[in-house]
């Protein structure tokens, strides 16, 4: 399917692995121009050439800190040189480890770097940026979170509580710039591939999962570009699980 994004400007956070890398490479893939966003400066131009090699892209690489206004701006200029940006793809860090149980978590330091990392990190990017697509009269925001924000897991506490408040921004937000020509996802992962599962035994977990394995980090991919394509302009304040089942509920 040609998802109709061939030559918009993508900002995709948190691009220097797992699911960020995994997005990028599929704006790269359709055509789009790429500009890549995280703290680690090496990895970001290691994918930034992958992705010039593999599909001819256009990409940009920008080192720096969601929670750090100015490399935030550094970020939006960037992504201007080229027109855009047209669409915006938050992808924020994992809480601090290990995880624990609410009523285990009694260092405030824990709390301020999960809310830094999580949401307000969140915030910033959407107050800098949003306003640039609603000027443009077309955009795409899409936010990856976590499943837990619909069925919260054991031991999830700092990484619901705050992906929940990114959730109910978007939602906001949805319904603020939806006639602006504007749309507002997310996307709430569960049980994906990545370096981070190493920490976990995941037996128990797959075996709990109505497709009996893990996700990969291409599928979870799959489903922001859905989201960012012109033929979900329809489709806005929807959160869409992407985690083989595993929430229980029925919405």
């Amino acid at each position: 399917m040609d998802f109709g994004i061939k030559g918009k400007t993508a900002i995709v956070t948190g691009a220097s692995s797992g699911l960020g890398k995994a997005i990028a490479e599929g704006f790269a893939a359709e055509g789009a121009n790429v500009v890549l966003f995280a703290r680690r400066a090496q990895l970001l131009e290691a994918n930034a050439r992958e992705l010039q090699e593999k599909y001819a892209a256009k990409v940009r690489v920008v080192a720096g800190d969601m929670r750090n206004k100015s490399d935030i701006g550094r970020l939006s200029a960037v992504a201007g040189e080229w027109g855009g940006p047209d669409i915006l793809v938050i992808n924020t860090g994992r809480p601090p480890v290990p995880m624990r149980a609410i009523l285990d978590e009694s260092e405030d330091e824990r709390w301020q770097a999960a809310y830094e990392t999580q949401l307000w990190g969140a915030v910033l990017l959407v107050r800098e940026i949003v306003p640039r697509l609603v000027e443009r009269g077309w955009g795409r925001v899409i936010a990856v979170t976590s499943a837990s924000v619909k069925q919260p897991m054991p031991h999830h506490g700092l990484s619901t509580i705050f992906r929940a408040g990114v959730t109910g921004m978007l939602k906001h937000l949805a319904n603020e710039v939806g006639t602006k020509g504007v749309t507002v996802n997310t996307v709430c992962p569960g049980s994906i591939a990545t370096a981070s599962m190493g920490n976990y035994d995941m037996t128990e977990r797959i075996r709990r999962l109505p497709v009996g394995r893990l996700g990969t980090p291409a599928e979870l991919a799959s489903a922001v570009l859905y989201f960012a394509s012109q033929q979900a302009g329809f489709i806005t304040g929807a959160s869409l699980q992407v985690d083989g089942g595993g929430v229980g509920s029925l919405y």
